[in-house]
């Protein structure tokens, strides 16, 4: 196998405690890359400026690539609330691109007409808000706590969605430990972004006789030869970020997270040099970011939207205009299977971003937090429970 350069470069010389910022000006949106959607001669050259950056990735891009896939609560609230009129216009302009999915629900069901619908779902900020202590992302099975109520509600959920349709939920978290938190046999399982593959331990229905993937068990050919290295990258990441208080590293088999949901904005450079240090002497491995977390991975052309179609066809669905995928996300890895979705074709799928601020997708609709997920799918259970009502009539 190839080794290509590692998607991290050598640093530039700028302080990881340097003050520096990304000159993106004239827009609201939340970036994975610096925007395209801003207008004019200015802003395509303040896209390139920032483009040179990424390309650079010394610590000033580092902080502000991780501001962008991460914008904090505050910020995001100040920079809506100090919105101009060219602001708000924006917003409005990106909600009629990407309009609620629980608004144009009668539109998307409709598309389902004469489809078998295959539900795909991200965890972390979709199933499961973000929280604090990633380890405490789970799904209560029971509520003796306040604050268990709505994980118990979304788990009711999501299993009375996997009732009615094939059910998968595709995180970069290790596969183990996200059914650990949802603990539903009946789901299909895609842990590490998709590279680590398992169907239901169970047939949660009859209604599912059309599924092919029960027991699916699936890894990328090359995978397992990265686990080793994977195994090694963990030990030193845990070490070089022991100095910087609230980030925390997780092994996800396949790939490392590096969580800095709990780490002062101020040491952000600091963290991304030391991530970027390690990888330096691994080419193998590349740097991917998400929400509040690094990623460590290897360089397999493998991600979400190829689980997607792995199990699409898994299910007997390759190449047939008779299903239609939905998949709802958060993450900026959740965009190669909102992409993988619009290779199938106008209408062939459904892509539902999640998110209370405007950024660059190609989902086709978008919900605002957990909460709107949660009625979304139940809305889809009450629609697929009235359809057969009806033509028993």
């Amino acid at each position: 196998m190839a080794k290509p350069s590692v998607a991290v470069a050598e640093a530039s010389g700028v302080p990881a405690q340097a003050s520096c910022s990304c000159p993106c000006p004239g827009t609201t949106l939340f970036p994975y890359p610096p925007p395209r959607g801003a207008s004019g001669i200015a802003a395509a050259a303040v896209r390139r400026k920032c483009l040179q950056a990424e390309v650079g990735g010394g610590a000033c891009w580092g902080v502000e690539s991780m501001r962008a896939s991460s914008p904090t609560h505050a910020r995001a609230a100040a920079a809506l609330a100090g919105a101009g009129a060219d602001e708000e216009e924006e917003r409005a302009a990106w909600m009629a691109r990407h309009p609620s999915a629980l608004g144009k629900f009668e539109r998307i069901v409709a598309a389902s007409e004469g489809r078998r619908i295959v539900m795909f779902l991200d965890y972390d900020g979709t199933l499961s808000p973000i929280v604090d202590d990633p380890d405490a992302a789970f799904m209560s099975e029971t509520v003796s706590r306040p604050n268990q109520l709505a994980s118990a509600l979304m788990r009711m959920a999501v299993r009375s969605v996997a009732k009615h349709f094939p059910t998968a939920i595709v995180s970069g978290r290790c596969r183990d430990k996200v059914f650990g938190f949802v603990k539903l046999a009946e789901l299909y399982y895609a842990g590490s972004h998709g590279m680590d593959i398992k169907g239901p331990a169970k047939a949660s229905s009859s209604r599912h006789e059309k599924a092919k993937a029960k027991g699916v068990l699936f890894q990328p050919a090359t995978a397992s030869e990265f686990l080793p290295m994977i195994e090694a990258v963990h030990e030193r990441l845990v070490e070089t970020t022991r100095s910087i208080p609230g980030a925390k590293v997780e092994n996800n088999r396949f790939c490392v997270s590096v969580h800095f949901r709990c780490v002062d904005e101020k040491m952000w450079g600091e963290l991304w040099e030391s991530v970027k240090g390690v990888l330096r002497e691994y080419p193998r491995l590349r740097l991917t970011q998400g929400r509040m977390v690094l990623e460590v991975r290897p360089t397999i052309k493998w991600d979400k939207g190829k689980a997607l179609e792995f199990l699409l066809e898994s299910l007997g669905f390759a190449g047939c205009t008779n299903v239609l995928p939905v998949y709802i996300g958060d993450d900026r890895t959740d965009e190669d299977a909102f992409r993988a979705l619009r290779r199938r074709g106008q209408g062939q799928g459904v892509g539902i971003l999640v998110s209370k601020h405007p950024k660059e997708t190609s989902a086709s609709y978008s919900l605002q937090e957990p909460a709107e997920v949660m009625e979304f799918l139940l809305r889809l259970v009450e629609w697929k429970r009235l359809s057969r009502l009806s033509r028993t009539q």
